[in-house]
């Protein structure tokens, strides 16, 4: 009896894996398949439309870069394209105010820490990790500089009304006709490294033992870190003079008076050839810091007098208030748009680049035309009894391989231009990964390579808009200007006002303007037929 009740066991589960296996192999078929296959079914038919779609390029004017989650540092040469600097300036926030340091404070290090973004990839039995660098932009070495920044980067815009918050563009200014005086920014040197590049060592910290020998302390992950004090040269007193002498002053007394006398950090890149790399950091991780290390006197009441001890102490400065990047770009000219007949290339680049203006049906500044009017109408066919329905619309855009050289960006992203926002079909994608190459992969699939190598030549973009095309055909929603840009992060979808507003662009997502890299795809104007900017509709409708 007990046997026989194992078996009917065995046989249930059995079933269920069958089950599941069946329904997972209906989920990826119907995932894979671009179209519902209604061509079998004795009920329905099914055909497509194609329309020649409108597209065409525009510059990216600055746009606002504080208030960025993460920010880029270094320089990015593009091939195609022309080269980028990233600069960085940063407020920065104690960890406490009005502190009590003790008595003949001895300052002994003083180090500035930068995580990278990494993963470990492999664990040794003794605990050492070797990581890979992720969101590192080229591989040739950089001058990197950190300066004490003299510039007071205001919160609040005085010009408009009160607590409106200050703005900060890409070009290092505040307003068209207000703008950040860069001598302002390199005060005193601090660091300077005429060959700096990233590395993905792990970081061993050391202390000493009893017998005054170096010990493993700690290990971190790799980041930049750096030493801004010399204890072996008598004359460095910047942060003794900064921080130290200031105890029990007002400017270390709370968050205004420090903003104003300590006004942060500027780090500026230049380049130190053709090429260079350029790195994305979080500034507001938990572990971006300068860590003032040092010791101080301490006295304690013994049983008969009182003692002094020697005592070690840190105090921490954060990256806080203020963030702001600043581009120096040196591109090549981009074709001027073409808003009429469209562009024979689309010239996609990130940062303060260019994009593609889609206008889907020729539409004029509330979406409509003649086109649009005959499509809809065609489409919907009001003669017959039954009503079409929309299966899957896509735009394909084919990659130009005889112009893009270099890196090629896995993602591009299409938003709508007159609420800037993402599409229906972004927000409907539940594709949602920590990866960022597997986010919102059925709505913005990564690019398709040759042979589908990692380092394959692009091929093409494939951007599916089933409901957006349902919105505005079946439902009366308006057809808006899209914008195509370039992105580093397709599951990031928060926008960036330009400085340059018109009435066709008004922000951009910050995966574009996070984004070093830059592609070049045929337009609908271009004379390779195969290639052309097209909009493809599959439908069905019931048989009469």
């Amino acid at each position: 009896m007990k046997k026989n009740k194992t078996i009917l066991q065995n046989l249930t589960l059995l079933g269920i894996i069958i089950t599941v296996f069946v329904a997972c192999e209906k989920d990826f078929a119907s995932i894979e398949s671009d179209v519902v296959n209604s061509q079998n079914s004795t009920n329905f038919t099914g055909d497509k439309f194609e329309y020649e779609v409108t597209a065409y390029n525009k510059e990216v004017s600055p746009f606002q870069t504080n208030g960025l989650p993460v920010n880029l540092l270094g320089h990015y040469n593009d091939p195609v394209f022309g080269s980028a600097t990233a600069n960085f300036v940063s407020q920065m926030v104690p960890s406490e105010y009005a502190p009590n340091f003790g008595d003949n404070v001895v300052l002994d290090s003083v180090v500035l820490t930068i995580p990278y973004f990494s993963a470990g990839i492999e664990t040794a039995e003794n605990g050492d990790i070797t990581y890979r660098l992720d969101s590192i932009y080229g591989e040739d070495p950089i001058k990197l500089s950190v300066y004490k920044n003299n510039y007071f980067l205001r919160t609040f815009n005085p010009n408009l009304d009160f607590n409106d918050s200050q703005q900060y563009f890409s070009n290092g200014s505040l307003s068209e006709t207000n703008s950040i005086n860069p001598v302002e920014l390199e005060g005193q040197l601090l660091y300077s490294d005429e060959n700096f590049l990233p590395s993905a060592e792990q970081i061993r910290l050391t202390t000493l033992n009893d017998e005054d020998e170096k010990v493993e302390s700690a290990k971190l992950a790799p980041a930049i870190r750096v030493h801004l004090f010399d204890s072996e040269d008598p004359t460095d007193l910047f942060w003794q003079e900064l921080i130290f002498d200031k105890e029990g002053e007002p400017e270390l007394s709370n968050q205004s008076n420090f903003s104003d006398y300590f006004r942060g950090l500027y780090f500026k890149a230049e380049t130190t050839g053709t090429d260079g790399t350029m790195m994305l950091l979080n500034f507001s991780a938990s572990n971006a810091n300068i860590t003032l290390y040092y010791t101080s006197d301490k006295e304690e009441q013994g049983e008969t007098d009182t003692e002094v001890t020697q005592e070690s102490g840190t105090y921490t400065l954060n990256f806080s208030g203020n963030l702001v990047s600043i581009y120096d770009n040196n591109f090549a000219a981009i074709p001027g748009g073409n808003s009429v007949d469209g562009d024979e290339k689309l010239y996609l680049k990130g940062g303060q680049g260019s994009m593609a203006i889609i206008n889907l049906f020729n539409g004029d500044e509330n979406g409509e035309s003649i086109e649009f009017t005959n499509f809809k109408n065609d489409f919907l066919d009001e003669d017959k009894d039954s009503k079409r329905l929309i299966n899957e619309a896509f735009i394909e855009f084919y990659v130009d391989q005889s112009t893009v050289q270099g890196t090629e960006p896995d993602r591009i992203f299409l938003y709508d231009l007159k609420n800037n926002r993402p599409l229906i079909d972004y927000t409907l994608d539940q594709s949602v990964s920590d990866l960022t190459i597997n986010a919102k992969v059925l709505h913005l699939p990564p690019l398709k390579r040759v042979d589908d190598e990692a380092d394959g030549k692009g091929i093409k973009y494939k951007v599916r808009i089933t409901e957006h095309i349902n919105n505005i055909i079946l439902r009366d929603s308006t057809n808006v200007k899209l914008g195509l840009v370039v992105t580093s992060n397709v599951g990031e979808a928060s926008f960036y006002r330009l400085q340059d507003q018109d009435d066709i662009v008004e922000s951009i997502p910050s995966g574009t303007i996070l984004s070093p890299y830059g592609t070049v795809l045929y337009g609908n104007n271009t004379t390779e037929n195969d290639k052309k900017v097209k909009l493809t509709i599959f439908y069905t409708e019931p048989e009469n």
